[in-house]
């Protein structure tokens, strides 16, 4: 067993909650720790994914995968997923979970918007929430929050989903200063343009982007070691170039390049 797959069951096994399994970067992040041995419970709207990959995991691995149908958005689905979790000794959160949208601003529908709203940070709320407390009791457990380069500053044509990701972000980097000491360890991944099923659904076209297993590799390997990752050189290099610059023109950059992205 290599040492990557020890330290991951090890420190957060027997039993991590991945959000948002069944496509992307959710996905990868199930099948890495699938490979490490780690029993996982798979949250995601797709039912059909989700039970072929209860059925198929196991079979590779020998874990243990419990499938949980569900739209994050509902407001009872914190509820549910506590039910559903409660009797399992988890060490991980993976909350992959999230969409966006792209295109200007007063042009998008508000009922999509506050279920992004709901989706990216009422949900992410509570299941940090919930988690973080069952992780500091136990004096163990780590939680994954996916952030984005977005998030750095406003983006124009993507207003409100960038937002999000502002959120989530600080999120992420608060919690890591509060709950090291109890022995969790937060990181915030943000990535760059990543190949997921995320572009088609926020209405973009992507040129270079990050491969989802990427990303999972990348973010998955920094746990436990900062509070923030940017997997992948792409994500580097967009990142670091605006450093310099003044956060109005970052905005302006930033924009153009959304604005080139959106169909």
């Amino acid at each position: 067993m290599k040492d990557w797959r020890k330290h991951l069951n090890t420190r957060y096994g027997p039993w991590a909650v991945v959000t948002g399994a069944s496509s992307g970067i959710g996905y990868e992040m199930a099948l890495r720790l699938a490979e490490a041995g780690l029993n996982l419970i798979l949250v995601a709207r797709s039912q059909k994914v989700l039970e072929q990959m209860a059925a198929d995991l196991p079979a590779r691995y020998g874990i243990e995968v419990q499938a949980i149908e569900m739209d994050l958005g509902n407001e009872t689905s914190l509820e549910r997923l506590v039910a559903k979790t409660t009797h399992l000794d988890i060490g991980l959160l993976v909350a992959s979970a999230g969409f966006g949208t792209s295109g200007l601003f007063i042009n998008s529908q508000l009922e999509q918007e506050i279920e992004m709203l709901n989706v990216n940070c009422r949900a992410l709320l509570g299941v940090c929430w919930h988690f973080g407390k069952q992780f500091a009791r136990q004096g163990r457990g780590g939680m994954v929050l996916m952030s984005s380069i977005v998030g750095f500053q406003g983006m124009p044509f993507a207003a409100h989903y960038a937002a999000t990701k502002a959120y989530v972000h600080t999120l992420a980097e608060a919690l890591y200063v509060e709950l090291t000491p109890m022995g969790v360890d937060v990181i915030a991944s943000a990535p760059g343009p990543t190949q997921s099923g995320f572009a088609a659904r926020a209405g973009m076209k992507m040129g270079k982007a990050l491969s989802a297993r990427e990303v999972a590799r990348s973010t998955l390997n920094a746990l436990g070691q900062k509070s923030v990752v940017l997997p992948g050189l792409l994500s580097k290099v967009l990142t670091y170039s605006l450093v310099p610059l003044p956060r109005w023109v970052r905005v302006r950059i930033m924009g153009s390049v959304m604005r080139s992205m959106t169909k």
